[in-house]
Order: C-alpha cells, then structure tokens, then sequence
C-alpha cells in the first residue's frame, strides 16, 4: 500500500494531509471544515464519532471495539485509568472504556475531562492551547476507592477524536504524573494521528513513561492560512462564567466510573408512553438522538437501545465549537446553551425533515434554552438521572412538550 497526499481547500486556508497506508478509507472516517477560530483554523470532521455529523450507533461502537482491543492488546493492566477528552471525545472515551469492560478490562476506572466547575472539588488543571476554549479541568474522585485508583493507575489511557500536535496530552501527563509517580506506562488512542514526528519524540521524552500510540489513520498534516478577514474577525463567546456547575450535572463520567452505565430495562416502554410510535412501516425515516455537549454517551446508550429493537438510528450531539458553514458542515444551527453560561451552542448539520423524530438528551434540567430546542425541531426531551441506590444504572425522563 503507498502513501497518499490530499489537498483540501478550505474557506480559512489550505490544509494538506501526507496519509501513511491503511486499511480503513479516509473518506469513510473523516470529512473537513474551517473552524471560526484564531487558534486552529481547519477541523476534522468525524464521520464516526456522532458529534458533527450523524452516525449509526452501530458504526459508533465498531470504533469502540476496536480501539478498545487495541488497548488491550498493547497490554493494559488491571486498575487501569482511563479519560476521555471534552468536549468532543468525552462520548467517545466513554464507549471506549464500556467496551474494553466487555472485552475483559479488569478494575478499570473511567472519567473524562470537564470544562465546567465544580467547586470544593480538587482538580488538576491544564490548557488545550489551540482550542476556542482552552480550559480543562480533570477532578478527583470523591469516591475514597475511586480515588486510590486514581492516584495510583500503572496505566493510563488517554482517548481523544484526532491528534495533531500531542501538545495537550503532554501537558495532561505532566500534571497527572506529579500526583501519581508511580505511572509506568500510556495509551494515546485516537480515530486519527496527524502528529508530527518530532511532536511525538517530544511527548515521548518529556512523559518521562513508555507511551504507545494508537490509532485507525495517521500521517502529516500542514495548513497554510488564507487569511479570510470575514472569518478570522468572528468572535463567538466560548469562556464559562465560573459558577459552580454541580447541580447541574448528572453525567457521572467527570467524578468517575468504574463499571458501564445500564439503562433501566422499561427504558423504551417509557419512551413509548410519551408519543414515541412503535410502528416503523409508516415512516421509513431514522430516529435522531441528540447529546448535548460533554454528555453525549447517554444519546449513545439510548440509540443503541432502539437500534438492538429494529429501529434505524441516527445520533450526533450539540457542541459549543463554532464552525463556519462549507465543506463537510452542512447547515448550522445557533441556540443558548443549557448549563447558564450564555454560550453559544451548536449543532451541525441537521434537517430535522430528515427523521421521523427526535429526542433530545441532556443531564441538565428543562430551562428555556432546552425547550425552544424541544419546540423547534418537535421533539422528545429525555433528561439523564443515576438512581442513587443503584451504582452505574440510570433513568431517562422523558417529556414531549
């Protein structure tokens, strides 16, 4: 198999990708935007991840097999800590963890990156420089054994859509290293890898573990700035207003998990109970399930439950990221955001003539932002609860306006 070079032409710039052989096309995993973004002008659209674009659950969670065995192969122990990045990948970290548990992942514990505050909590703190927004967080359990694993993992899987620089997880494993020096070994496991060489030598060297990287596609990538002063003068508000974000936040992924989340078995009895139709002969169009932002993973969980039913399914989630419209975006969608930050939110891509319904989930509670959503595109509000007397189950509230 021999290399190939593509040349993307973009409202931004040029972006130029040299890709190594592999087995998998690069058109049936990617597709390309310009972002609104002084930082990184070009983004990578997934065409399996089901955040920008719509995807089957079912292709969802080949992408989490397989790189879930590639982990596993590479040898990851028991006690092994896994983080999914925010906002994009935190579904995906998330798939990838539920899979390697089926696949035989021993005491592995789960938590993803947040943007959101939670006060009173520890947290270790880093930057995404050439994100819109470049704050992460990565917050202590608070769970006693939780956090023993936390701050004592051998190995850490750090999972994340793409890879261009490596910058990020370097910063990531520093900061994680200084609170547990016992790490021996991490996983980078992403869809694609457009690294530099030299970007990777450095994250190697610095780490100061054995760092094993893994990955679906790779190669180089270069953009040349076209200087678009229409687009490069778009300012789009994408910083949080601090508040704490607690009582907000069902999704239990940012304080840790360490087994799968289930559904409740009448899940879709429920779903049927607040005008969902079973029939599936009358309208041929496929379901939308909707994630809204860092919790994506609950859209995922009730997809797959109507897809294992027969049901064509469709999923993808809201994203504060701004995209500029060309290319693999489609259409864009502005609305307020539902975590009362007064950000922006987007989705891409989306006709609503396209499904026979839609279902919005989300973690937070019913707030005008959600309901105009519900309103526009007439569709089913399904909000996430853990049960409290039942670790790693939850419940979704459904509710058609």
């Amino acid at each position: 198999m021999k290399s190939t070079s593509l040349t993307i032409a973009l409202d931004t710039g040029t972006l130029h990708l040299d890709l190594e052989p592999g087995s998998i096309p690069l058109n049936r995993l990617l597709g390309f935007a310009a972002r609104v973004s002084s930082k990184r002008k070009f983004l990578l659209v997934s065409k399996v991840l089901g955040k920008h674009y719509p995807v089957s659950p079912r292709l969802m969670s080949w992408s989490y097999r397989a790189l879930a065995r590639m982990v596993l192969n590479g040898g990851a122990d028991a006690g092994s800590l896994w983080i999914g990045m925010a906002e994009t990948a935190t579904g995906l970290g998330y798939g990838v963890f539920e899979a390697a548990c089926r696949e035989g992942a021993e005491q592995a514990l789960f938590m993803q990156t947040t943007r959101y505050h939670l006060h009173g909590i520890e947290r270790l703190e880093f930057e995404e420089a050439h994100s819109h927004a470049t704050d992460f967080f990565l917050y202590y359990p608070e769970q006693p054994a939780y956090r023993a694993q936390f701050l004592s993992a051998k190995t850490l899987v750090l999972i994340d859509d793409e890879i261009s620089t490596g910058l990020t997880f370097l910063r990531l494993i520093k900061a994680y290293k200084a609170v547990n020096p016992g790490l021996q070994k991490v996983f980078i496991a992403s869809l694609v890898n457009f690294a530099h060489p030299d970007d990777r030598a450095t994250l190697e060297d610095q780490a100061g573990v054995a760092v094993e990287w893994l990955c679906f596609r790779q190669g180089l990538l270069r953009f040349e700035d076209g200087q678009n002063v229409a687009i490069d003068s778009i300012s789009v508000n994408v910083s949080g207003n601090g508040d704490c974000k607690k009582s907000l936040l069902a999704w239990p992924g940012r304080l840790g998990l360490d087994a799968p989340i289930s559904l409740e078995k009448e899940v879709l009895e429920q779903l049927y109970c607040n005008g969902f139709s079973r029939d599936q002969a009358t309208d041929p169009r496929p379901i939308l399930v909707v994630g809204t932002g860092e919790c994506n993973a609950p859209a995922y969980l009730l997809g797959r439950a109507l897809e294992n039913r027969g049901f064509k399914v469709k999923i993808q989630s809201t994203t504060r990221s701004p995209i500029h419209q060309g290319n693999a975006i489609g259409s864009v969608c502005r609305f307020e955001d539902n975590y009362r930050d007064g950000i922006p939110n987007f989705i891409y891509n989306l006709n609503p003539d396209d499904y026979r319904d839609i279902i919005l989930c989300h973690e937070t509670p019913l707030c005008n932002a959600l309901n105009d959503r519900l309103h526009a595109w007439q569709a089913i509000s399904a909000r996430f609860e853990l049960h409290s007397d039942r670790p790693n189950h939850a419940k979704l509230h459904f509710f058609r306006p």
